[in-house]
């Protein structure tokens, strides 16, 4: 079965997140100002169960998603997480089943999650100077240990790894360079993501932003790039192959070319609430439906009636009237 929004996109992918709790602080998901040692996450009781999130996977796919991504927060803070993933796995109709994460919990946990039935991994490096990713991160951890996270990632083989950096001008836009040269020949697949206005908490100013542009500019002028293909309708990332044969990268550009048009993600978040959109501002409770006795038939009801009156497109008409809507936190339903 696939279902169709009101401007004719599919659904075909889902993004659940497993906690709102991360080991890092990065300025542009978790200022520490906001989510300090007072902030009060979700409790145990409040967030959904393996066996609860494994349940609406299945009435998703069923559904028409293909693809699930497992993000946080930080998805590995959550224990035992291989063993969701190896409930997922086996889920009839699930072709893609992949996580995004900062790494640092990678390298203990990447071979237990490829035997699990992981396919592969993001994971998120913002530079390859340890000065300067310190101070996106601000939790003090080094390049060091993400990567030995991505090289565990490729030793166990959870390929193609992507690399996703957000670009902040001023912070670490002078980085960009040699953060694709790092990865130039290796087979990674560095992402570059215009720093976005997601939630209310980030101190999100237009002119902080580096365009697509720009930033493809400014690596073509040192590694000849050529426009590639986009992989399937709906992917968010544009593409770049470098001419000289060393890979591609890829380009996010919610702000200055938007792509709501082909958007075909769901997002979940930890607690059970569905956002149809990275910018939404109000969820619709599907653990309510779990724990009241609600049957597969009566949820699915919900996820098409929700999907079917979709109508978002915030980053197409991004404008003064939107920036000062209360959008719900990336840290909550992931990137």
């Amino acid at each position: 079965m696939t279902l169709i929004d009101t401007l004719g996109r599919p659904l075909r992918d889902l993004r659940v997140s497993v906690t709102d709790r991360c080991n890092f602080r990065c300025i542009y998901c978790m200022p520490r100002e906001v989510f300090g040692p007072d902030f009060q996450f979700l409790n145990r009781a409040e967030i959904l169960s393996y066996e609860e999130t494994v349940r609406l996977v299945r009435l998703f796919v069923a559904n028409g998603v293909e693809k699930v991504r497992i993000t946080g927060g930080e998805p590995l803070v959550r224990a035992n997480l291989d063993s969701l993933i190896a409930m997922l796995a086996p889920v009839e109709g699930l072709l893609d089943l992949t996580l995004t994460t900062n790494g640092v919990l990678l390298a203990n946990q990447a071979q237990r999650l490829k035997d699990a039935g992981l396919k592969r991994v993001t994971v998120s490096l913002d530079s390859p100077d340890d000065e300067v990713f310190r101070r996106m991160n601000d939790s003090n951890v080094g390049v060091a240990q993400v990567l030995a996270g991505i090289d565990a990632a490729a030793k166990a083989g959870l390929d193609p790894i992507k690399i996703n950096a957000v670009v902040k001008r001023g912070v670490n836009d002078h980085t960009i360079v040699d953060l694709a040269r790092m990865f130039h020949g290796t087979g990674r697949i560095v992402r570059f993501i215009e720093f976005m206005d997601v939630g209310t908490t980030n101190g999100w100013k237009l002119d902080e932003v580096v365009t697509a542009k720009e930033i493809i500019e400014r690596i073509d002028a040192v590694l000849p790039l050529e426009p590639a293909e986009a992989n399937y309708r709906g992917e968010v990332a544009r593409r770049y192959r470098y001419k000289d044969g060393g890979g591609e990268i890829g380009v996010i550009s919610s702000i200055s070319q938007p792509f709501c048009g082909d958007c075909t993600r769901a997002r979940l978040s930890p607690e059970g609430e569905l956002f149809t959109c990275l910018f939404g501002t109000k969820g619709t409770d599907f653990r309510e439906l779990l724990r009241n006795g609600a049957s597969d038939e009566e949820i699915s009801a919900v996820i098409g009636r929700v999907w079917g009156n979709r109508a978002d497109r915030y980053s197409e008409i991004r404008s003064d009237e939107t920036v000062g809507l209360e959008k719900v936190e990336m840290s909550r339903i992931g990137g």
